[in-house]
């Protein structure tokens, strides 16, 4: 059973609403943010760990990768079946081995820095709609560096262990004034 169950209510239903203990819901009654981004907003956590958010639902997986870059400072990785998603940090270093796919998609301007990439990302401006850097690859360990909070790194879900250590020894952003 949940600790917490945010959200605006709209999608869970009465029977499960009087299945939970008391004190479980925290109604967030408010109707122009996603029902992730009250969740995301609402936990005081070093790292959370999204179900469900890449799942059938195009338009939902999309709301949801637009969250983690509207709130930089709350560490979120999406899990999927396939992939794993999170923002990239200021700084990150990953023990990947030759070979291994990561994709990184800005959702905003975004230039940075890399060592361990088949394609180096140094002097490159990334921006939706004109340069993303899908499907690069490692040579070995990769070291990403960032100057804005815009850019997403989806790596293959075998990688959520190499991500999270990532993370672990990560700067953070601080958040949106």
């Amino acid at each position: 059973m949940p600790e917490a169950v945010f959200g605006d209510m709209d999608s869970l239903s009465g029977d499960i609403q009087a299945r939970l203990a008391p004190g479980v819901l925290r109604p967030v009654p408010e109707q122009d943010s996603t029902d992730f981004d009250k969740c995301l907003r609402h936990i005081e956590a070093p790292l959370v760990l999204g179900y469900g958010f890449l799942g059938a639902r195009l338009d939902h997986q999309l709301a949801a990768m637009n969250v983690l870059v509207r709130r930089p400072d709350r560490r979120c990785v999406l899990i999927g079946p396939e992939d794993v998603v999170c923002l990239c940090p200021p700084e990150l270093t990953l023990d990947l081995g030759p070979g291994e796919r990561v994709s990184l998609f800005p959702l905003a301007e975004a230039r940075g820095q890399s060592e361990g990439l088949r394609w180096p990302l140094d002097g490159l401006r990334f921006f939706p709609g004109d340069a993303i850097g899908t499907s690069n690859e490692a040579t070995g360990p990769v070291r990403l560096t960032f100057g804005t909070p815009s850019m997403l790194i989806i790596l293959s879900v075998a990688h959520l262990n190499a991500l999270v250590s990532g993370l672990e020894h990560a700067p953070r952003w601080p958040a949106r004034a």
